[in-house]
Protein backbone atom coordinates (compact mmCIF):
# COMPACT_ATOMS: atom_id res chain seq x y z
CA UNK A 1 0.00 0.00 0.00
CA UNK A 2 1.15 4.02 -0.18
CA UNK A 3 -0.42 6.14 2.26
CA UNK A 4 -1.28 9.75 -0.04
CA UNK A 5 0.40 12.69 1.20
CA UNK A 6 -1.74 15.71 1.64
CA UNK A 7 0.45 18.43 0.78
CA UNK A 8 -1.29 20.67 -1.49
CA UNK A 9 1.66 22.41 -3.25
CA UNK A 10 2.01 22.26 -6.60
CA UNK A 11 5.26 23.93 -7.43
CA UNK A 12 6.86 21.88 -9.81
CA UNK A 13 4.96 19.05 -9.00
CA UNK A 14 4.75 17.57 -12.48
CA UNK A 15 8.46 17.63 -13.02
CA UNK A 16 8.45 16.20 -9.73
CA UNK A 17 7.14 13.39 -10.76
CA UNK A 18 8.79 12.87 -13.90
CA UNK A 19 12.19 12.77 -11.56
CA UNK A 20 10.55 10.27 -9.48
CA UNK A 21 9.86 7.79 -12.83
CA UNK A 22 13.04 9.07 -13.97
CA UNK A 23 15.44 7.69 -10.55
CA UNK A 24 13.19 4.19 -10.45
CA UNK A 25 14.15 3.62 -13.86
CA UNK A 26 18.27 4.28 -12.99
CA UNK A 27 18.18 1.85 -10.08
CA UNK A 28 16.74 -1.04 -12.20
CA UNK A 29 16.91 -3.12 -15.33
CA UNK A 30 12.62 -3.56 -15.06
CA UNK A 31 10.51 -1.22 -12.97
CA UNK A 32 8.07 -2.90 -10.85
CA UNK A 33 4.58 -1.25 -11.10
CA UNK A 34 4.18 -1.40 -7.43
CA UNK A 35 7.93 0.80 -7.45
CA UNK A 36 5.95 3.43 -9.66
CA UNK A 37 2.79 3.59 -7.39
CA UNK A 38 5.54 4.47 -4.22
CA UNK A 39 7.47 6.49 -6.37
CA UNK A 40 4.94 8.93 -7.04
CA UNK A 41 2.12 9.06 -4.39
CA UNK A 42 3.81 11.61 -2.16
CA UNK A 43 2.25 14.24 -4.08
CA UNK A 44 -1.17 13.25 -3.23
CA UNK A 45 -4.24 11.54 -5.84
CA UNK A 46 -3.17 13.52 -8.93
CA UNK A 47 -0.17 11.24 -9.92
CA UNK A 48 -2.42 7.39 -9.46
CA UNK A 49 -4.53 8.85 -12.45
CA UNK A 50 -2.01 10.60 -14.38
CA UNK A 51 0.72 8.02 -14.65
CA UNK A 52 -0.88 5.17 -15.97
CA UNK A 53 -2.99 7.30 -18.20
CA UNK A 54 -0.07 9.32 -19.44
CA UNK A 55 2.04 5.81 -20.12
CA UNK A 56 -0.86 4.74 -22.13
CA UNK A 57 -0.33 7.93 -24.57
CA UNK A 58 3.35 7.10 -24.90
CA UNK A 59 4.78 4.35 -27.15
CA UNK A 60 4.10 1.63 -23.79
CA UNK A 61 0.76 2.07 -25.09
CA UNK A 62 1.28 0.68 -28.33
CA UNK A 63 1.34 -2.93 -26.86
CA UNK A 64 -1.40 -4.84 -27.28
CA UNK A 65 -3.61 -5.23 -23.99
CA UNK A 66 -1.34 -3.05 -22.26
CA UNK A 67 -4.25 -0.01 -22.66
CA UNK A 68 -6.83 -2.70 -21.15
CA UNK A 69 -4.33 -2.98 -17.96
CA UNK A 70 -3.54 0.83 -17.67
CA UNK A 71 -7.63 1.03 -17.18
CA UNK A 72 -7.77 -1.54 -14.82
CA UNK A 73 -4.83 -0.02 -12.88
CA UNK A 74 -6.66 3.63 -12.75
CA UNK A 75 -10.38 1.77 -12.06
CA UNK A 76 -8.67 0.29 -9.05
CA UNK A 77 -6.87 3.60 -7.78
CA UNK A 78 -10.30 5.47 -8.76
CA UNK A 79 -12.21 3.32 -7.43
CA UNK A 80 -10.43 3.44 -3.71
CA UNK A 81 -9.69 7.71 -4.40
CA UNK A 82 -13.81 8.26 -4.91
CA UNK A 83 -14.31 6.13 -1.32
CA UNK A 84 -11.51 8.59 0.15
CA UNK A 85 -8.89 5.76 0.98
CA UNK A 86 -5.39 7.35 1.90
CA UNK A 87 -3.60 3.68 1.11
CA UNK A 88 -3.82 3.14 -2.57
CA UNK A 89 -3.89 -0.12 -3.06
CA UNK A 90 -3.02 -2.86 -5.93
CA UNK A 91 -3.26 -6.53 -6.38
CA UNK A 92 -0.26 -8.19 -5.79
CA UNK A 93 -0.01 -9.46 -9.36
CA UNK A 94 -0.18 -6.13 -10.80
CA UNK A 95 2.50 -4.85 -8.16
CA UNK A 96 4.83 -7.26 -9.46
CA UNK A 97 4.32 -6.20 -13.16
CA UNK A 98 7.15 -4.38 -14.78
CA UNK A 99 7.85 -2.67 -17.50
CA UNK A 100 11.48 -2.10 -18.79
CA UNK A 101 13.52 0.65 -17.51
CA UNK A 102 14.74 1.57 -21.40
CA UNK A 103 10.57 1.67 -22.13
CA UNK A 104 9.84 4.19 -19.11
CA UNK A 105 13.04 6.04 -20.02
CA UNK A 106 11.69 6.56 -23.28
CA UNK A 107 8.74 7.87 -21.80
CA UNK A 108 9.87 10.16 -19.00
CA UNK A 109 12.31 11.60 -22.29
CA UNK A 110 8.95 12.46 -24.32
CA UNK A 111 7.08 14.02 -21.32
CA UNK A 112 9.52 16.23 -19.46
CA UNK A 113 9.42 19.45 -22.10
CA UNK A 114 5.87 19.06 -21.63
CA UNK A 115 6.14 19.03 -17.45
CA UNK A 116 7.65 22.30 -17.33
CA UNK A 117 5.15 23.86 -19.00
CA UNK A 118 2.41 22.16 -17.37
CA UNK A 119 4.15 23.32 -14.00
CA UNK A 120 4.42 26.69 -15.09
CA UNK A 121 1.07 27.47 -16.55
CA UNK A 122 -1.68 25.96 -13.97
CA UNK A 123 -1.88 26.78 -10.36
CA UNK A 124 -5.12 26.76 -8.24
CA UNK A 125 -7.90 28.66 -10.22
CA UNK A 126 -11.54 27.97 -9.58
CA UNK A 127 -10.19 25.94 -5.68
CA UNK A 128 -14.36 25.02 -5.69
CA UNK A 129 -13.92 22.49 -8.53
CA UNK A 130 -10.88 20.55 -6.65
CA UNK A 131 -12.29 20.49 -3.25
CA UNK A 132 -12.02 16.89 -1.41
CA UNK A 133 -15.59 16.51 -2.97
CA UNK A 134 -15.15 17.39 -6.37
CA UNK A 135 -12.19 15.11 -6.16
CA UNK A 136 -14.16 12.12 -5.51
CA UNK A 137 -16.45 13.04 -8.57
CA UNK A 138 -13.85 13.30 -10.71
CA UNK A 139 -12.43 9.89 -9.43
CA UNK A 140 -15.75 8.43 -10.87
CA UNK A 141 -15.44 10.17 -13.95
CA UNK A 142 -12.57 7.80 -14.49
CA UNK A 143 -13.85 5.41 -13.80
CA UNK A 144 -16.29 5.76 -15.74
CA UNK A 145 -13.60 6.46 -18.78
CA UNK A 146 -11.84 3.51 -18.22
CA UNK A 147 -14.35 1.25 -18.97
CA UNK A 148 -14.52 2.93 -22.52
CA UNK A 149 -10.78 2.10 -23.03
CA UNK A 150 -11.15 -2.13 -23.37
CA UNK A 151 -13.63 -1.64 -26.65
CA UNK A 152 -11.27 1.16 -28.38
CA UNK A 153 -8.51 -0.99 -27.73
CA UNK A 154 -9.80 -2.72 -31.10
CA UNK A 155 -9.57 0.67 -32.82
CA UNK A 156 -5.70 1.99 -33.42
CA UNK A 157 -5.09 4.89 -30.79
CA UNK A 158 -8.89 5.00 -30.10
CA UNK A 159 -8.32 4.64 -26.33
CA UNK A 160 -5.69 7.22 -26.37
CA UNK A 161 -9.02 9.70 -26.05
CA UNK A 162 -10.63 8.66 -22.60
CA UNK A 163 -6.82 8.03 -20.92
CA UNK A 164 -6.08 11.81 -21.90
CA UNK A 165 -9.29 12.87 -20.35
CA UNK A 166 -8.04 11.24 -17.84
CA UNK A 167 -4.78 12.68 -17.52
CA UNK A 168 -6.24 16.11 -17.43
CA UNK A 169 -8.59 15.17 -14.36
CA UNK A 170 -5.59 13.36 -12.63
CA UNK A 171 -3.46 16.94 -13.41
CA UNK A 172 -6.02 19.44 -12.05
CA UNK A 173 -6.19 17.09 -8.62
CA UNK A 174 -2.64 17.35 -8.60
CA UNK A 175 -2.42 21.11 -9.91
CA UNK A 176 -5.65 22.16 -7.66
CA UNK A 177 -6.93 23.73 -10.83
CA UNK A 178 -10.58 23.87 -11.17
CA UNK A 179 -10.09 25.60 -14.43
CA UNK A 180 -8.53 22.45 -15.99
CA UNK A 181 -11.13 20.13 -14.18
CA UNK A 182 -13.25 22.17 -16.60
CA UNK A 183 -10.77 21.08 -19.47
CA UNK A 184 -11.13 17.47 -18.22
CA UNK A 185 -14.82 17.02 -17.77
CA UNK A 186 -14.71 18.62 -21.34
CA UNK A 187 -12.39 15.94 -22.80
CA UNK A 188 -14.37 13.41 -21.54
CA UNK A 189 -17.48 14.57 -23.48
CA UNK A 190 -15.43 14.77 -26.27
CA UNK A 191 -13.84 11.11 -25.78
CA UNK A 192 -17.18 9.31 -25.05
CA UNK A 193 -19.11 11.05 -28.05
CA UNK A 194 -15.79 10.09 -30.60
CA UNK A 195 -15.51 6.26 -29.18
CA UNK A 196 -19.00 6.06 -29.64
CA UNK A 197 -18.29 7.19 -33.52
CA UNK A 198 -15.31 4.77 -33.64
CA UNK A 199 -17.13 1.66 -32.16
CA UNK A 200 -20.36 2.40 -34.38
CA UNK A 201 -23.35 3.29 -31.85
Amino acid sequence: MRNVSNANNSDGAVEDIIDALSDAANEQDDVALGTIRDAVGHRGYGPFLIVPAVLEVTPIGAVPGVPSLLALIISTFALQIALGRKDMWLPRFVENLSIGADKLQKAVKKLRPFGEKVDHWFHGRLPILTSDLAIRIAAVAALALCLTVPPLELVPFASSLPMSAIAILGLAILMRDGLLMLAGYAAALIAVAAGYGFIGL
